[in-house]
């Protein structure tokens, strides 16, 4: 899995002109899955992400998380993080899950954030033309793949 977290002041998800998500402060997950991500992938990038210290503490210091703070959450699947640009400039994305696979774990996935985060999170539509607005804070921008646990 690869994923791209963004600390928020604020986010939303728009389809078909309709607003479905929003947070404040939090955090907006950019998701993307391919075949060889596993359970172990969902829980280890969960418990990554709720438990990040991005937020600042008393000083200004990066030194808590979204928990700490009560934010909220925001998780999109974006197919797109999975693309390859190895060769030529049109992207390819045979790496990226189809929905039969992607769909169960990606729901696998909200439910895990769920449950570490202790509440309730929104999210996009998969496979939906989304519109997703953010105000990035900071800005703070992270990338993590399942795949490479530095």
């Amino acid at each position: 899995m690869k994923a791209v977290i963004q600390r928020v002041s604020q986010a939303s998800v728009t389809i078909n002109s309709k607003k479905v998500s929003e947070i404040s402060k939090g955090l907006l997950v950019l998701v993307g899955i391919e075949d060889a991500d596993s359970q172990e992938d969902i829980t280890w990038l969960s418990s990554k992400i709720v438990n990040l210290r991005i937020f600042g503490d008393e000083n200004d210091v990066m030194n808590l998380s979204v928990k700490d703070v009560d934010g909220d959450i925001i998780v999109v699947s974006q197919f797109t993080l999975q693309a390859s640009t190895k060769k030529g400039n049109r992207p390819s994305y045979i790496k990226a899950s189809k929905p039969d696979i992607a769909i169960p774990l990606y729901e696998n996935f909200v439910r895990r954030i769920e449950n570490d985060l202790g509440k309730k999170i929104q999210t996009g539509e998969f496979g939906a033309d989304m519109k997703v607005a953010l105000l990035n804070d900071g800005p703070v921008t992270i990338t993590i793949d399942t795949k490479n646990r530095e």
